[in-house]
């Protein structure tokens, strides 16, 4: 029996129905960005090692797709670090922060940046993830003000609501630094900051019970420390609304000792006043993954997925690792390969012409397909089966199309709409 012909483990290739859905809706997210000022820029797949590689990736650093370096001796004995020095891109921020380091003297004071390209991990693929997939990012560089934050949150819930999106989704904020004020007020040690995090980030799934035990198994803080720390979390959990004390007096007290919540509730009572119908929701346990974070962070989530369906957040240290000056930074991605599931396949624009042939004159052929596209109708040269049934028309409706012709009947011209049997 032959053997199986299949993408490498975790590609998969994009059928043509598949490719005009994912098109559309990637026309409809850059169509709305473009709207509110992005401007659409491009960055090599390729970026040199120790730039990805700057300890501002978090865990994606480890899921490197590393290049070997041209030009080795193949007898040569070489340590596994020694032979690579590019890789591909695991993100658009990185490649972004370098392009803005490359052409600063180029750009407007302030850069209101549009990327959408692949980008590669080589993790573990599982159903929903990949390891080359779509990411849609805007950035402002340059605006050290809550305008970058409110603008970069208006644009993508504009781009939800284009989706027709906009009724299913929340807004999660939060702050770096208000999650580092929480530790250390509640008592945890600065040494134990991070892995304390990253447990508190697992409490939508693993329940409160299961974050105590991860930071007693870990030795963290002690158990009054812990305690103290989730009773506050779950109290914000609470009171995470607008109107809710917190967003509204702009502070929380945690074991006596006051903790402000910096920008946020400016932030929240902007993007309000912008977008009064948005659901907005104050989410201390929102951690985000990646080291590059120093501020505000946000997160969308929609009724019909289990995770985040766009991320992001302020970034100031990041440029100036490679410009030498410090620059801020805020950006916000929409996960593409998630919310493309829950969209339903788009409406066809327009006419889209089967137009059924056997063995003809080519010029002939091409020459009726030249008229059938006159009026502005995509026209597709189909041969159809010997005995053509409902579920061949079915078929062709399946994939888009809206009528059909007959290049070998009396009137070749002739359409005849297509609907499902």
């Amino acid at each position: 029996m032959a053997k199986a012909v299949v993408p490498a483990r975790g590609m998969r290739d994009i059928l043509p129905k598949d490719k005009a859905k994912r098109d559309a809706v990637l026309d409809t997210i850059r169509a709305t960005y473009r709207r509110n000022g992005f401007a659409e820029i491009e960055t090599p797949a390729i970026e040199p090692l120790s730039r990805l590689r700057s300890n501002q990736g978090g865990e994606n650093e480890s899921m490197l797709y590393e290049i070997l370096r041209r030009g080795l001796d193949p007898e040569q004995a070489l340590l596994p670090a020694d032979a690579t020095d590019l890789a591909l891109r695991y993100d658009l921020t990185v490649p972004l922060t370098r392009f803005y380091a490359s052409h600063a003297a180029e750009l407007p004071t302030v850069f209101r940046a549009l990327q959408i390209g692949s980008v590669w991990r080589a993790e573990r693929p599982q159903k929903g993830r990949y390891r080359q997939f779509t990411q849609c990012d805007i950035d402002i560089i340059g605006e050290p003000g809550i305008l970058a934050e409110v603008d970069l949150i208006v644009s993508t819930m504009a781009a939800f609501d284009a989706l027709g999106m906009g009724a299913d989704v929340t807004l999660l904020v939060n702050d770096r630094r208000v999650l580092q004020d929480l530790l250390e007020a509640a008592g945890v040690a600065p040494a134990a900051v991070p892995d304390t995090l990253i447990a508190l980030d697992k409490l939508d799934k693993v329940g409160r019970e299961g974050v105590l035990a991860e930071i007693a198994r870990k030795e963290l803080a002690p158990d009054d420390v812990a305690t103290l720390l989730l009773d506050t979390v779950e109290g914000l959990q609470r009171q995470g609304g607008p109107e809710d004390e917190p967003l509204r007096t702009g502070r929380v007290v945690v074991g006596g000792r006051e903790v402000g919540l910096y920008d946020l509730p400016d932030i929240v009572r902007a993007v309000a006043a912008v977008l009064p119908g948005a659901r907005v929701v104050l989410d201390a346990t929102m951690v985000r993954g990646m080291g590059y974070y120093t501020g505000p962070i946000f997160e969308v989530r929609h009724a019909g997925s289990s995770g985040s369906v766009a991320g992001g957040g302020r970034y100031d240290g990041v440029v100036g690792k490679w410009l030498g000056r410090d620059v801020p930074a805020c950006g916000f991605s929409i996960g593409f390969e998630r919310i493309i599931d829950l969209l339903p396949d788009p409406m066809v624009d327009g006419r889209r012409i089967a137009l059924l042939h056997g063995p003809q004159d080519p010029a002939e052929l091409l020459g009726l397909r030249a008229d059938l596209q006159a009026d502005g109708a995509a026209v597709t040269l189909v041969k159809p089966p010997r005995k053509v049934s409902g579920a061949f028309f079915d078929g062709l409706v399946g994939e888009g199309f809206t009528h059909v012709a007959d290049a070998r009947a009396d009137d070749p011209r002739a359409l005849r709409e297509l609907s499902r049997s």
